[in-house]
């Protein structure tokens, strides 16, 4: 089943870096269920050790408090190895790494995951930039692909779940506290 907004969004169990205190007990596996409940914002990024990806990594992490605060949980993935991600997670923000970071990184290494999802780059094997909400139904609401030279908004998409919570007809350029169209 490929991600279709609307639609149950695709399944998946993955090894994570979830509290891992060392390369000893990395791995531990992440399932889309463990986020019922919850919103999550779910995105995909090319490759760990690259230019753009921590950039957007590094952001998400810094406004993390604010996601929780929308009730909402954050999940990075590549196609890399869950070993490839702790080795960048214990590397200084200021030698290009991700140190800090608040949320877990899944590693779709077979890439079931990413086919699944639609951002696949087959010639290559890795993960274009891609973005996904899904609600606490575990319904894909958002779905986002970009160039993968184009670093992703988080101000856009704190702004894009504020108006999937808000439940109603949100116009273009819509703002938390703003009105919501009324219809008829």
């Amino acid at each position: 089943m490929l991600a279709q907004v609307g639609k149950p969004a695709p399944d998946f169990r993955l090894q994570s870096t979830k509290d891992a205190t060392s390369a000893r007990n990395l791995g531990k596996e992440i399932a889309l269920s463990d986020y019922r409940g919850k919103w999550l914002i779910f995105f995909f990024y090319p490759l760990d050790f690259t230019f753009v990806c921590p950039t957007e990594i590094t952001a998400l992490s810094d406004r993390y408090d604010e996601i929780k605060e929308l009730d909402a949980e954050v999940l990075g993935c590549s196609t890399d190895s869950v070993h490839s991600h702790w080795a960048w997670l214990n590397t200084p923000r200021d030698k290009n790494g991700i140190a800090g970071t608040k949320y877990p990184l899944v590693a779709d290494f077979t890439k079931e995951v990413a086919r699944a999802y639609g951002v696949l780059d087959e010639s290559s094997g890795a993960a274009q930039r891609g973005l996904f909400i899904i609600d606490p139904d575990g319904v894909l609401r958002y779905a986002v692909v970009t160039a993968d030279n184009v670093g992703r908004s988080v101000e856009e998409t704190l702004r894009v779940l504020q108006a999937l919570q808000a439940g109603g007809l949100c116009p273009a350029e819509w703002k938390p506290g703003q009105a919501l169209l009324k219809v008829g």
